[in-house]
């Protein structure tokens, strides 16, 4: 059995690690909303935290409209800038010794003398 060819273009894809136009261009969007909102969602997550009281005729002492709610403030926070800010993927290592080195690479510092 004779082994297949290749198509002419393969392998000449996006390389690994590089979001395609999709992905990209959702996260521009998003940053923009972002900027352009962000007295917004402050004010909006300020108010979800804090509660909003209410301030209508007739309303008892101390009562609210939107009950204070940090706990549910800092879920919505965190859930908006997940769509900004990608997640870190976990990792366990195993080497079957006592010592484990670790080096961390910041693709955006260089060594001066390279």
């Amino acid at each position: 059995m004779s082994e297949r060819a290749k198509p002419p273009n393969a392998g000449k894809g996006r390389q690994k690690g590089v979001p395609n136009k999709a992905t990209a261009d959702v996260r521009a969007a998003v940053a923009l909303i972002a900027q352009g909102r962000a007295k917004d969602v402050n004010r909006w997550l300020t108010q979800c935290a804090n509660g909003i009281r209410d301030r209508s005729k007739g309303a008892k002492p101390g009562a609210y409209v939107v009950k204070p709610d940090p706990g549910r403030a800092a879920q919505i926070y965190f859930g908006a800038i997940e769509y900004h800010i990608p997640k870190l993927s976990r990792t366990e290592l195993s080497t079957g010794s006592d010592t484990l080195r670790i080096e961390i690479v910041d693709p955006t510092r260089r060594d001066p003398a390279a």
